[in-house]
């Protein structure tokens, strides 16, 4: 049997390697997606979305509702951002 030494497979996979890479990857789509925003006040509500949903209990568990009376958007507004920031990274909640 001919094995190739060059092969994707023939070195180990280094697991803490493969996760910091993994980490990176994801902290820079969520970079990413909240530096799209276009003021800083923009900015802050996306890192807001994150919050919401990824560690809502960071923001006291506020509703997308709560969110948008603050941020002076509607409720609307904010559930876009929700929904662009899932479709942007693949997180689902």
């Amino acid at each position: 049997m001919k094995t190739n030494e060059d092969s994707f497979f023939a070195e180990p996979v280094d697991p803490q390697h493969e996760a910091r890479a993994l980490t990176i990857e994801v902290i820079a789509r969520l970079f990413i997606w909240m530096s799209e925003g276009a003021s800083l006040e923009e900015r802050g509500v996306r890192a807001t979305v994150v919050l919401y949903c990824v560690r809502p209990d960071l923001i006291g568990e506020s509703t997308l509702e709560e969110i948008g009376h603050v941020a002076g958007r509607s409720k609307q507004a904010v559930h876009q951002l929700a929904d662009s920031f899932h479709e942007a990274t693949g997180f689902m909640s």
